[in-house]
Order: structure tokens, then C-alpha cells, then sequence
């Protein structure tokens, strides 16, 4: 990535004119011709960089994210077509192509500066210095929960209002009437007083040479007609009927394709010393053994004969720093860097009041800390990636959150430009945060590179389990001082590695004088570490929401009521803990061996309260039944919605339960689901949603906040059923018994 100074950021924004904040949807003039040989078809016409309309009368909303199941494609051509009055029967949505001109700018703002807010006279400019930082950042990503809150709101609506207004326009010039009276229903555009009439389709080709109007006038909430109901995704019958074509599913037409399976190092940072590969050199159907250092692959005529082949390899491998560390070592190790800071170290990330002098003078100390295991992103579908060089270019076909990353690597492999990659987009069998990397293009690529043919590279379980990325295990502690009424005086916390998103510790919603939080982060992790569903959410979510309910516990008080006392100032807070509570049935009795635990969390600007009945009859947790409610400021699709806080929650639940990677001798000791296992159909729970559209200027996302508040919910019911509070994650395997 480049390095921006703060003159040339602004002066890049100057540059960028009133470029949007999500790529070339708003730029001077209408630059689609570029675009149209990526992302139009034969018989389809740009009207904008993201709106397509076909001979057909076919509206499409082109996105610049990918599809790993979270519907939120659909939810933004959704938004797209309610702001162009497109008739939904007749619509459609694609992932744009790994193009540079699909960068988010609005992401470079999250990564850089959160938050920045500079007027409506600098936005503009800020906006179009963030749209060139994205594209040094290669942001055309799926990942944040950004695609309905950023991309939706401030590029699909704006494009497809605009593309309205285009087609608008374009109908005015041809029938000589004014604009204002041409009225646009279901993709049709009509003039009452003439009683003209057309479809979209007749005026794509006049409405892309309009000029895009910089600020198109959006629909009021009371004027939606498509947002905010529960329509049904494009996605869903290419997925039932089999056409949808996902990554592992890749072929290339004319071309015999070859197979690769690979064997890498198990310890990070080790590569192959010796190699004994001749038992596989003489298998069916194998071309090639390849020595890359890092890894070994097997090349052959199926996947089938490439992994039998790969499995009679044996190699031993360098040494490496973390080749003598296990589980137990690692958290000594944390220990011992949170020791060191002890009262003063650390990174500072909030300081308000006067915490020492407060927790000094409380009349009730409370102490806890907690630990947190890494956890694998288990996805689905294996990590694979097929990739063919030919003719001086190179073509990679895969499922990923980052189309222009892969494209990025393959380049660098094969030394040519990004100009000369292309980047073939399939659908995901599950991301969650895995498959924003692209180290398996690296992968197949170097693979292709020695071969000389079309690869397709598949990981095996083993091999996903073992030797990929994951959710970094970390510890957290807390001190907190109570009046002699149990109000909460300071709040003290310090933990280990500070990642993304920044804000993930904070708890400024509760009323809380003194608050001080502080990072660790100059502790080596053994394993490398990864985006994964929620990000730090998942771990502080567990850390924040059990400690909370020890202070209330502390206080006497019930912990439903203590957590409403402090969000007095948090009205939205407020509501959405007040109707979890009455949607449980909260302070009612429990049967017998069984317990009721809540949490509160916000994530990705969504707030999410749960209560979690647990069964402890059997010794360890059965969730029985979740309760949420959650508000995004507005549901876009409410259905769409729903089902990923059942999502979230069905995935926090396999890692609040179960979730577990562990290390001996440096390497991961888990290789599948027999061992690293997954929450089955019949432990599900049933879960009850409840929505609660809260601000409809400031909408939340919703692929990821439905993970965080599970852990604490159901570890706070185990204490509330057993007396006994678990600190650490997983809670299947721990002792309840006193």
C-alpha cells in the first residue's frame, strides 16, 4: 500500500472530484464504457456503473461484494431497485467484477478514520480521498458487516435513484415533455398527459449517455416500497435448482483440468527439510510431487488421486520458534505480559475519570479474568482455487470476500500486471472472515506456475483444520468498584491484542464515571490469526457480558435491572434489553437444573440483546431456547435480517460450546469435525427474533452482530442454573460441580 501524507489525502480528494463514497457510481460524466466489457453482457446495457438493464427489461444491481449465503446481494438490489421503482419479479444482482473501479471508499474511512465526521462543505472531497486510498488498498470487500449499512444505503440506493432519474431524462428528451411530469412504476415510465408510455428498456441506451446526477433525490421512509418488507432473494433458486456455481464447482471449457492437494508445514514458520515422495510418484494418475518449501503439492489427473497420493508423503521440516510451545505455555505467556503491565502499561485506548481513586475507595471490589481459546472458521466448503496462465495472462476462479486481493496475488506470482488477471467470481460455501485472504491463490498459482497447465487446488479438511488462519485465542481482565448501593463507580479493563474493529472493548452505553481500557500487543501469537465471524466482538462480547454480570451478582441485584440502571443514557439500549427481557419472560421461575442468562452487545453499529435458557440436567449446557432482539436502526429485509441473527447466534453457539484449537509442539492438534466439532441439528436451539427499527438514519449491519451476545448469554445462564461461573470458552468439557 502506498504511504498518504495528510496534504496528499486531501489533495487526492480534491483530485476525486465528487466521486462516492462506494466507487464510479457518482463521478462526472458517466464513464461506463470501461466497465461494459466486464460487467454487461450481449443484449444488456450500463446505465450507470451499478444498474444494467437488458433487452428483456431485466433490471441487474451490480455490487461490489460477493455471496457467501448472507442474502445480502439480494437485500441490496433491494435497495437499489425501490429507489429506481423496478419491478422486483423482473430484477437481478451480480458481484462486480474484480475491477479497481469497484473499491470501497467508505471502508477505507472504517479502516483509517472511524468516525470522521467533517461537514457537508469537506465530505465530498473526503469522500473522494477515500475512494483513491481504497483503490491502493484493493477494498472490494466482503467482510464488517458493510454490504447493507454502507454499500446499500450510501451506493445502491443513490445508483438506482440515480439511474431513475437518467432513464427520466432520457424519456423527457425523446417525447418533449418536462422531466418532472414523467412519473416510473414497476420499470416502466409513464406521461399521463400524453399517454405515453415505455419500459426501461427502451431508454437504457439514451439513459447511460445522461450525465449521472451527483446528488439524486432519495426516497423518505414513508415512500419505500420494497425496503423494509421481507422480499423474496434472487439468490435462492439457482441454490435449490443446482446451477449456482460455486468455487469448487470451477471448470474451463476446452481445457483438461489437473488437481492439486497439498501438505503444508505444520508448525508456522517451518518449511520442508527432507521429503520422501516416491511411493507417490508411482500412484494412478499423478504428474507431479512439488517441493515449495512451505508446502508440498501433488499434482494429478483427479482430486481423488492427487490426495490418496499426497497422504504417502512423508517429510520432515525445519525448526521453527514456536516448535516446543503447547496450550497451557501459550496463556503463561499471556499472563505474564498482562503481569508486566501491570497498572500503567500498555496501550491506552479509553481513559475517562479517575479509575484508581474510584476502585480505591469502592465498597465492593469485583476482579475476573477470562480466557479465550483460537477457534477455526470451519466453513463448508473447503478452501480451493483454480487457477490456469496462459498466453502471458492469468485467470483465477474462485469464492472469496476479496476479489481484488486475489487478483493482487496471482500477479505477483506470475509477474505480470493486475491488468492482466482476471478474476472469475463464484459463490461461497461460508466465509467468515477465511476467505478475505487470499493466500490460496498464492498457493495455486505458484502450483501453476511450475506445471504449466490448469490447476485446481483443494484443501482438505485436515489440512483447513491445521494449517490456515484463525480467530486468535487472548485473555482479558477486569477490575470494577461498587457503592455501598451497588452502583457501579469504575470499570478496568486490560486484555491482549487490540485488532478490529477498535471500538470492540468499549462500553460507552453504559453509565460507567471512570473507565479506563487498555491493550497488550507486544505478545507473539504462535499461530497466524485471521478475520473470523465478528472479529474481536466474539471475544469481548464473552469478556464484557460476564463481567458485567459478576458486578451485578456483586451488587445483589438482579442482572436483567443492573444493566438497565446504567443506560439511562441509552435509550435505544434500553428498549432492546427491555423487550429481550419480556420476550423470555424474564424473572419468572426456572425448572429445576435449568437457568436463564442474558447479554447485551453492540457490533457494526447494531445493538443485540439475548436471553438463553440452558438445561444442565446432563452435567453440561443444552440451550433449549434463545430470545433476541436486535436493533439495526431499520431492517432493510427483515426476513434476510432474522435469519442471520440465527445465523450468528447457530455459529457463536459452536464456539461458545465446543470451540477449541489447540497447540502441542507448536502445531494445531484438531484435524476435523470429529475433534473440532460443530453444533449439531438436534443440540439447536429454538430461537425467537424480534426487530426493533430503532433510527432509520443509521442503519446497522447484520451478517455478524447476532454472534457476539450468545457465549455470554449462555454462559451467564450455566452460573444462573449451576453457582458456578465459567471464565473461560469452551464451556462442554468444563465442571459444574461443586
Amino acid at each position: 500500500m502506498n504511504k498518504w501524507s495528510r496534504r496528499g489525502f486531501i489533495g487526492a480528494g480534491l483530485a476525486g472530484g465528487t466521486a462516492l463514497v462506494v466507487g464510479v457510481a457518482i463521478r462526472p460524466g458517466n464513464p461506463v464504457g470501461d466497465l461494459a466489457k466486464d460487467a454487461a453482457f450481449d443484449g444488456e446495457q450500463l446505465v450507470n456503473a451499478w444498474v444494467k438493464i437488458g433487452e428483456d427489461n431485466v433490471v441487474t444491481a451490480i455490487t461490489p461484494h460477493t455471496d457467501m449465503g448472507q442474502g445480502a446481494l439480494s437485500t441490496m438490489a433491494q435497495m437499489l431497485a425501490d429507489e429506481m421503482d423496478a419491478d422486483w419479479d423482473k430484477m437481478n444482482v451480480m458481484s462486480a467484477p474484480a475491477n479497481g473501479d469497484y473499491v470501497s471508499g467508505e471502508m477505507a474511512r472504517h479502516f483509517v478514520a472511524p468516525g470522521l465526521d467533517l461537514g457537508e462543505l469537506l465530505e465530498p472531497t473526503i469522500d473522494g480521498a477515500f475512494q483513491l486510498l481504497a483503490g491502493s488498498m484493493d477494498l472490494y470487500l466482503t467482510g464488517g458487516s458493510f454490504s447493507v449499512r454502507s454499500t446499500g444505503q450510501k451506493g445502491m440506493r443513490v445508483a438506482g435513484a440515480a439511474a431513475r432519474e437518467m432513464l427520466i431524462g432520457a424519456a423527457a428528451d425523446s417525447w418533449g415533455v418536462p422531466a418532472s411530469e414523467i412519473t416510473t412504476e414497476k420499470s416502466q415510465l409513464f406521461h399521463k398527459a400524453s399517454g405515453k408510455s415505455a419500459t426501461y428498456a427502451e431508454f437504457a441506451v439514451a439513459a447511460s449517455e445522461q450525465s449521472v446526477p451527483a446528488q439524486p433525490t432519495l426516497k423518505s421512509i414513508d415512500q419505500f416500497k420494497l425496503m423494509g418488507t421481507p422480499a423474496p432473494r434472487l439468490d435462492i433458486p439457482s441454490k435449490v435448482d443446482g446451477t449456482a456455481m460455486f468455487g469448487i464447482d470451477a471448470k474451463i471449457p476446452g481445457q483438461k483440468m489437473s488437481y492439486a492437494a497439498v501438505l503444508a508445514a505444520p508448525v508456522p514458520g517451518s518449511k520442508v527439510a527432507t521429503l520422501d515422495d516416491a511411493e507417490a510418484r508411482g500412484m494412478r494418475g499423478v504428474t507431479h510431487v512439488l517441493n515449495l518449501g512451505e508446502f508440498v503439492a501433488v499434482v494429478a489427473d483427479s482430486y481423488w488421486h492427487a490426495q490418496q497420493a499426497i497422504n504417502t508423503v512423508t517429510a520432515t521440516y525445519t525448526s521453527a520458534p514456536t516448535d516446543n510451545l503447547d496450550q497451557a505455555g501459550m496463556f503463561k505467556i499471556f499472563d505474564a505480559a498482562l503481569n508486566d503491565a501491570g497498572d500503567e502499561g500498555g496501550d491506552g485506548l479509553v481513559d475517562e475519570g479517575d479509575v484508581l481513586d474510584a476502585f480505591a475507595s469502592a465498597a465492593t471490589k469485583v476482579e475476573a479474568e477470562y480466557q479465550v481459546p483460537f477457534l477455526a472458521h470451519a466453513a463448508m466448503e473447503p478452501i480451493n482455487c483454480t487457477v490456469w496462465f496462459h498466453d502471458g495472462e492469468a485467470e483465477v476462479w474462485i469464492g472469496t470476500q476479496s476479489p481484488l486481493r486475489c487478483r493482487s496475488a496471482a500477479a505477483d506470482v506470475f509477474g505480470v500486471s493486475t491488468d492482466d488477471v482476471t478474476v472469475h467470481l463464484a459463490h461461497m460455501g461460508g466465509g467468515f472472515g477465511r476467505r478475505s485472504d487470499a493466500n490460496m491463490v498464492t498457493m495455486a498459482s505458484r502450483i501453476a506456475k511450475e506445471v504449466d497447465a490448469p490447476i485446481k487446488m483443494i484443501w482438505s479438511r485436515e489440512e483447513d483444520t491445521q494449517k490456515s488462519a484463525y480467530r486468535n485465542a487472548t485473555t482479558s481482565r477486569f477490575k470494577a468498584g461498587l457503592d455501598e448501593t451497588g452502583k457501579p463507580l469504575s470499570w478496568d479493563n486490560i486484555f491482549l491484542f487490540h485488532n478490529d474493529p477498535a471500538d470492540a472493548a468499549y462500553v460507552p452505553y453504559y453509565d460507567i464515571a471512570s473507565q479506563r481500557i487498555r491493550a497488550v500487543n507486544d505478545v507473539e501469537l504462535p499461530l497466524p490469526f485471521w478475520a473470523w465471524r465478528s472479529v474481536d466482538h466474539s471475544q469481548h462480547g464473552f469478556f464484557v457480558e460476564s463481567f458485567v454480570d459478576e458486578m451485578a451478582h456483586a451488587a445483589g441485584k438482579d442482572p436483567l435491572e443492573f444493566r438497565m440502571s446504567m443506560l439511562g443514557n441509552s435509550p435505544r439500549f434500553a428498549a432492546v434489553l427491555k423487550k429481550a427481557g419480556e420476550m423470555s419472560g424474564w424473572g419468572s421461575a426456572t425448572a429445576a437444573n435449568h437457568g436463564r442468562g442474558v447479554a447485551l452487545v453492540r457490533s457494526f453499529n447494531t445493538i443485540v440483546a439475548m436471553v438463553a435458557d440452558v438445561d444442565m440436567s446432563s452435567g453440561s449446557p443444552l440451550v433449549k431456547k434463545v430470545y433476541c432482539c436486535a436493533d439495526p436502526g431499520y431492517a432493510m429485509n427483515p426476513d434476510g435480517f432474522a435469519a442471520q441473527m440465527e445465523g450468528g447466534i447457530i455459529y457463536g453457539l459452536t464456539a461458545a460450546l465446543y470451540g477449541d484449537i489447540t497447540i502441542r509442539n507448536g502445531a494445531v492438534e484438531q484435524s476435523n469435525f470429529h475433534d473440532y466439532q460443530m453444533l449439531r441439528m438436534y443440540e439447536s436451539p429454538e430461537i425467537v427474533v424480534e426487530i426493533i427499527n430503532g433510527n432509520p438514519d443509521d442503519i446497522g449491519g447484520g451478517g455478524e452482530p447476532g454472534t457476539p451476545p450468545i457465549g455470554p448469554a449462555v454462559a451467564n445462564a450455566v452460573f444462573n442454573a449451576t453457582g458456578i461461573r465459567p471464565r473461560k470458552l469452551p464451556l462442554a468439557g468444563q465442571s459444574y460441580s461443586v
